[in-house]
């Protein structure tokens, strides 16, 4: 084979961001304003509908789409800012998956509680092999502190949420509302926990913009099935701002969105009542700190490239799941597990290939990533558990099934700047890797 160099995610922008991107620094309106309101709007008729090409610049559809995302500077920030309007504080626990990446706990710890981890199930879910979290371990980690599971849909593979909103209605007796602290925040808190009645089910959706589920009958999209559900943007993802990521939820009776939407404004922009857009109105220079709060907002030029990118999304995920069908066949042929990424029922996003090679332990796993690398391919492992990370303890001993779903597994590169003779390479590379390692 004649060498290439084959990146692992480098973001596919196109002359169509570009454009856009110059049209807002021309614009002189950089900052949140008329293009992260419009972004918002729009993910929000695509998390509705599947669609792209909803106008959401026409009056009605503009009404109906408003409200219902916030666009962020980071998913972290998106997660956070949903704990923080759930009401989760100091004394509160919040389960998270121990397979997952630090945003999906790190956030619940800004917040002041207590993260339990739990294990995944032992291979993986049986349909997708995904690192689905163990339900019957959800059920006994339930306690009466427990505020909010995290759930993860790595890969951008949707987990079974049916299950988790069973397990919380069944757990529903322990669940105590907390109770206004006669604060603007502390009501709208106590307010949202006493309509949900339960444990918040709160979706690290990092990873699956666009991915779907049939869920109670229904087919939805991520966005539209967890209580509350926050997005990234980074760069590596499907689809980027640059760093970004959004808030989504679902809603909630007797509470307007609005008003939820304004409360995540509040707290991305330093508890300010106004934001600059609203501040160039003629005369309406003041404004109020409501809060001592936060600085995570989205600006114009992020949302310009998310405008473009929103356009070219449903191509952007065929070609993802073209590759990996390719990938599906050559893993099928070498006796190597892959995730499922497309099962009756749930459709991926097809953010990431996981490979798990039998037979190998780390060394083994590390020498074939080295191999890889020697031939031009770059590819990673998606993730350490993080009960093996210094910040969680370094113990991952409590954790079995996720140590062993992790010893052996390795991320294939998986973008939509590989051409079809970049993924042949990809494939020849690791039929000739496995050949002389395993």
């Amino acid at each position: 084979m004649e060498k290439r160099k084959i990146p692992f995610s480098p973001p596919d922008i196109s002359e169509s961001e570009i454009e856009e991107v110059a049209k807002a620094l021309r614009s002189g309106w950089i900052t949140t304003g008329p293009r992260t309101k419009l972004l918002e709007r729009r993910l929000a008729a695509y998390i509705e509908t599947g669609r792209v090409d909803v106008d959401c610049e026409e009056p009605e559809n503009a009404a109906q789409y408003s409200n219902r995302v916030v666009c962020l500077n980071s998913a972290t920030a998106a997660e956070e800012m949903n704990l923080r309007i759930l009401g989760v504080g100091p004394g509160d626990e919040v389960i998270v998956p121990a397979y997952t990446y630090t945003a999906s706990a790190s956030a619940a710890i800004h917040c002041g509680a207590t993260v339990r981890f739990i294990d995944v199930q032992k291979g993986g879910d049986p349909i997708t092999h995904m690192p689905e979290m163990d339900y019957e371990a959800l059920g006994n980690a339930i306690t009466r502190k427990t505020k909010a599971i995290v759930t993860v849909d790595l890969a951008g593979i949707v987990c079974d949420y049916e299950r988790v909103f069973a397990i919380a209605e069944r757990k529903r007796d322990l669940f105590t509302p907390v109770e206004s602290d006669g604060t603007a925040l502390g009501d709208l808190n106590s307010r949202i926990q006493k309509a949900l009645g339960r444990v918040a089910v709160v979706a690290d959706a990092a990873h699956s913009l666009g991915a779907s589920r049939m869920f109670r009958g229904e087919r939805k999209y991520c966005g539209a099935i967890a209580d509350f559900t926050d997005f990234s943007f980074h760069a590596v993802k499907n689809f980027t701002t640059a760093e970004g990521g959004a808030a989504a939820w679902l809603p909630l009776p007797g509470i307007d969105n609005g008003e939820i939407y304004k409360m995540y404004q509040l707290l991305s922009l330093h508890g300010q009542n106004k934001d600059a857009l609203a501040k160039t109105r003629l005369g309406a220079w003041e404004y109020d700190i409501i809060g001592p709060w936060y600085k995570c907002n989205m600006t114009d030029i992020m949302a310009a490239i998310g405008l473009r990118q929103l356009d070219r999304y449903p191509g952007l995920l065929r070609r993802r799941e073209e590759i990996l069908r390719r990938y599906d066949a050559v893993c099928d042929e070498l006796g190597i597990a892959h995730l499922n990424h497309h099962t009756a029922g749930m459709d991926s996003s097809n953010h990431l290939y996981l490979i798990r090679v039998p037979g190998l332990d780390e060394q083994g796993r590390n020498r074939i990533i080295e191999k890889m690398a020697e031939l031009g391919v770059a590819t990673n492992v998606h993730y350490k558990p993080l009960p093996m990370m210094t910040a969680y303890g370094a113990d991952v001993s409590a954790f079995p099934n996720a140590y062993d779903y992790y010893h052996n597994l390795i991320s294939l590169p998986l973008h939509t700047l590989l051409s079809d003779e970049d993924v042949e390479y990809v494939c020849q590379s690791l039929r000739q890797v496995i050949g002389e390692t395993v």
